[in-house]
């Protein structure tokens, strides 16, 4: 086994995982507070806990985190909607009508777009009604 094989499946400190997954603030510091947030949050994160109770990561760690990373910042998941979907394993896309909390809502539907249309024309109808006595 060379170097740069074992640099690649060694494991990784908590450090490492959150330069890897690009958690640092504006002022350089490194994130640290939020992979272990995360792992009381998701029990998919199982990191290796050594003496000190010094945590190391596998790369199917860092994957998971990053992946968890992506559904909530990217995606616009809540934790609980995050959680939802990694514990259901039959979900194909976060497209399912599951409720996952997801803070933006999809408009790509054409059937959401027609009936919030045809809400709208309710609501004037009624104020119509109202107006007109």
């Amino acid at each position: 086994m060379n170097d740069t094989s074992k640099k690649k499946t060694a494991y990784k400190t908590i450090g490492e995982a959150a330069k890897i997954l690009g958690l640092i603030d504006t002022n350089g510091h490194l994130q640290t507070h939020t992979i272990r947030y995360w792992q009381s949050q998701f029990k998919q994160i199982r990191p290796s806990i050594k003496a000190g109770n010094r945590r190391y990561y596998t790369n199917k760690d860092i994957e998971t985190i990053r992946h968890i990373q992506f559904l909530l910042k990217k995606k616009g998941l809540t934790i609980n909607g995050v959680k939802k979907m990694l514990n259901n394993k039959k979900l194909d896309s976060i497209d399912d009508p599951l409720d996952y909390g997801v803070y933006k809502p999809d408009f790509n539907s054409s059937k959401v777009i027609k009936d919030k249309i045809k809400n709208i024309l309710k609501i004037v109808k009624e104020i119509k009604k109202i107006k007109n006595g």
